[in-house]
């Protein structure tokens, strides 16, 4: 029998959205803590504006993700759903800083490898991915099961900057496949503890971590093709 999609979720689920939530907190934390939140401490250089506006929304974005998760661990789901406005609001703005930071990135010439332009189609796929699972969300928010796992996935699928910064050799070391792989792994991983509890993949996060998945080559083979080429190229005109 499938649950109903309305029911709170249990205990054990509660604690799950949780510690997903805080996990994905430490990840953000851990690959920005010497470039951004205690770039002080460390000397690094000094940030664009609009790269320290696109930390406080990111900053905020996955602080919001946490309290969320946590007053419906609580009960508290109608405090949940006032927020969720500013929420709402909050995703927004992830898309606009999050387009307009990578495309200004492109136009300084920074990049992790690929040359600038190619680079920018990873960053602009991976919001288009957000904007798809958030907006989907938003819009089944009476659906409590497709809502809570579709707003998981897509806080999640933001990580991959995240990971590619973590000051460890063994990431460092393996690239941006490394960066993706371990992405889709936590993704994957949150997918499978859902099946196993509930003796089912839910279609949502089928989708939904199959959508992140899909992208990420699909993404490599645009950001080679004359195409985005041409786009890129204007969008840092």
């Amino acid at each position: 029998m499938n649950p109903d999609p309305m029911k709170p979720p249990g205990s054990g689920q509660r604690r799950f959205y949780t510690s997903i939530a805080i996990v994905a907190a430490l990840v953000v934390f851990a690959g920005f803590f010497r470039t951004f939140y205690l770039k002080g401490a460390f000397g690094t250089p000094a940030l664009p504006a609009l790269v320290q506006i696109h930390g406080v929304v990111m900053t905020l974005w996955f602080a919001l993700f946490i309290v969320q998760v946590l007053l419906v661990a609580r009960r508290r789901t109608d405090l949940h759903k006032r927020i969720g406005v500013f929420g709402a609001l909050l995703a927004m703005l992830v898309l606009l800083v999050g387009t307009a930071t990578s495309i200004a990135a492109a136009r300084r010439g920074y990049t992790p490898g690929p040359p600038p332009l190619v680079f920018l189609a990873v960053p602009l796929v991976d919001l288009l991915v957000y904007a798809v699972l958030i907006t989907t969300a938003l819009l089944l928010r009476s659906r409590s099961d497709i809502h809570r796992r579709l707003m998981l996935v897509a806080s999640l699928s933001l990580l991959t900057p995240a990971i590619s910064r973590i000051p460890l050799d063994v990431i460092q070391a393996g690239g941006i496949p490394l960066f993706l792989g371990l992405t889709d792994l936590l993704l994957i991983g949150c997918a499978l503890f859902d099946t196993v509890k509930h003796r089912r993949l839910h279609p949502a996060f089928g989708w939904g971590v199959a959508l992140v998945i899909v992208s990420q080559p699909l993404r490599m083979l645009l950001a080679n093709s004359s195409i985005w080429a041409q786009l890129a190229a204007w969008l840092v005109s």
